[in-house]
């Protein structure tokens, strides 16, 4: 069948088109994979009931299917229709063509997600705070080198007769955060757990995955060398006796410039339980991933292990410090109002940090409070709730964990799976054939974060069980970051046909570069809106507006780019294994 015939149906259909909303086409951007599911979804009323799929170079017809019947979305005013051409596998560059919505253009490899999976990872390499961005690795987004932190103040919240307020300390690296130039343990600490985890399942991959940054090419893998660059800013924000400030920061955010621009001191603020905590998860956990590199990190697994337990012996001490800037403010100058990451309830920092000593010790302490807090309900991991990457850690350790742990790991197995099964499910009535959807509650801040860490869990699930559908629900929320999504966004930066161009992100703002920093995961639809600016759609799934004014929808973080590498490093991998 040839392109002219497209052509023909299309002008019989134009007089309807006129009279019907305009149907829109929604896909990954990124592209697909030979052997996988391929979806596209078709928004609005095209003319007709068919789709075909034709070669770039030659426009000759390769497939041609059927639209399912439209469903309206429980979300917005969108109504949807899938376009399925799963059994179209051949390699190659196409166009997918819709009576009365037009073209659009996909390509299938077997490396589909190669380059923005890469891309997610070296986001991490432009929020480094301390170093300058050299034009090797960076491109046209050099810069100089941003805060340098070399003599950062002790704040009055957390003064001690040892460092009174005003005692100047060192606390250098570590990654911006995110649209802002503050680092923040709680924050880091979720994220970190995330990377991590990514090497512990995907290490092979990892080992031979090079990002272009400073370190590439030396004897450790990239996402470790990135890992430990904002590792080594962690280890000195613990103070001598085992507590962990929260952040390190200015008293209020900077305007919208280049990092390091600004001479405003910069302080360490009160030690809390949950940042303690959070550090001596990661801590651990860093000293089991990297123990194997003792030759090229001599010593630094065994500090890392001596921070984390000192870290729980502080905890043990101060088990209920809550960081609140509204109690901070009027006792203490200057004020903080910098991003707060206040969590009041400790029972998932507890697990996790029990998880990962346990992992890294053995020893049955650990384990006693993990069986109380085993008790507690887990929640889809995000900064204030982290006890899930404790199950993570426990069935991916459990061969090495003490026989006495089983029912344990059992436990944790069956608590992934279960909720694994209960997000397919949803997923059967979704109008975007995704996961991502499972209600209204998971348009929220950060709502992008919430598909990427769904698309996580369903990963440990599909490795817990070998079952296909949890792989392929994994895809599917890697398709709607990539694209197939309300918006018409593929969220990441400077990746796909449609990506965000103004991101709430403060050098690319301020750089004088049209383009935004690449790699980095846009926060997504946000009907709470927060940020107070002007949103053309307001609905659920639709409430997300390009504009660097909205930190609400549009503001990149940390947080939110690792589960985006781990599910997109995660699904390259298992498609170069060959994994069906």
């Amino acid at each position: 069948m040839r392109w002219f015939f497209f052509l023909l149906l299309s002008c019989c259909a134009g007089c309807v088109v006129a009279q019907q909303q305009k149907a829109v086409v929604q896909l990954n951007q990124a592209g697909f994979y030979p052997a996988w599911p391929k979806i596209a979804i078709v928004t609005g009323e095209p003319a007709g009931d068919r789709f075909f799929i034709v070669q770039a170079a030659s426009r000759d017809t390769v497939f041609a299917g059927l639209l399912s019947q439209a469903r309206p979305s429980a979300y917005s005013s969108v109504t949807a229709r899938v376009a399925d051409f799963s059994r179209l596998q051949q390699e190659g560059d196409y166009d997918l063509l819709v009576p009365g919505a037009g073209g659009v253009a996909l390509s299938i490899r077997r490396h589909a997600y190669h380059a923005v999976a890469t891309g997610v990872l070296k986001g991490f390499y432009y929020q480094r705070s301390d170093m300058p961005l050299d034009k090797a690795f960076a491109g046209k987004w050099s810069r100089p080198a941003g805060h340098p932190d070399t003599a950062v103040l002790i704040h009055a919240s957390a003064a001690d007769t040892r460092r009174p307020a005003g005692t100047v300390i060192r606390t250098p690296g570590g990654w911006y955060d995110a649209g802002d130039y503050n680092k923040y343990i709680v924050n880091s600490g979720i994220t970190m757990g995330t990377l991590f985890s990514a090497y512990e399942d995907f290490p092979t991959y990892f080992d031979t995955l090079q990002t272009a940054i400073p370190e590439s090419g030396d004897a450790l893998p990239d996402i470790l060398d990135e890992t430990i660059y904002n590792l080594r800013w962690m280890l000195t924000m613990q103070d001598r006796d085992g507590g962990v400030y929260h952040k390190c920061t200015n008293a209020a955010f900077d305007g919208m410039v280049m990092p390091g621009v600004t001479t405003l001191p910069r302080y360490v603020v009160q030690k809390g339980t949950a940042a303690t905590l959070d550090f001596a998860a990661v801590a651990a956990q860093a000293a089991r991933v990297i123990r194997k590199f003792e030759k090229q990190l001599p010593g630094l697994a065994d500090s890392c292990l001596a921070a984390a337990q000192q870290a729980w012996q502080w905890a043990l001490l101060h088990p209920d410090v809550v960081y609140d800037q509204r109690v901070i403010n009027p006792a203490y100058d200057p004020d903080i109002t910098t991003g707060e990451y206040g969590d009041r309830f400790f029972h998932d920092e507890w697990l996790w940090a029990a998880a990962e000593l346990f992992a890294a010790t053995g020893k049955k302490g650990y384990h006693t409070v993990l069986e109380q807090r085993m008790k507690d309900r887990v929640q889809l991991p995000g900064w204030s709730q982290v006890g899930m990457l404790g199950y993570y850690t426990l069935v991916r350790n459990e061969k090495a964990l003490p026989a006495y742990s089983t029912g344990m790991v059992h436990g944790a197995r069956d608590s992934i799976l279960i909720r694994a099964d209960e997000y397919l499910e949803k997923a059967k009535t979704n109008a975007f054939a995704t996961v991502m959807g499972q209600s209204a509650r998971d348009f929220v801040w950060g709502s992008n974060a919430v598909a990427a860490n769904q698309g996580m869990l369903l990963l440990m699930a599909y490795r817990l069980s070998g079952k296909r559908q949890y792989l392929e629900g994994a895809l599917s929320n890697a398709d709607y970051l990539l694209g197939r999504n309300a918006t018409g966004y593929c969220f990441v930066t400077g990746y796909g046909t449609r990506s965000p161009v103004h991101p709430h992100h403060r050098p690319s703002v301020a750089d004088g570069i049209a383009e935004p920093v690449p790699g980095l995961l846009a926060g997504g639809p946000n009907p709470g809106r927060q940020d107070h600016c002007t949103y053309a759609f307001t609905e659920p799934e639709t409430a997300y507006t390009d504009d660097d004014c909205s930190y609400a929808s549009n503001e990149i973080a940390i947080n939110w780019n690792a589960p985006a590498v781990y599910l997109l490093n995660a699904l390259e991998a298992l498609a170069a294994q060959g994994r069906r």
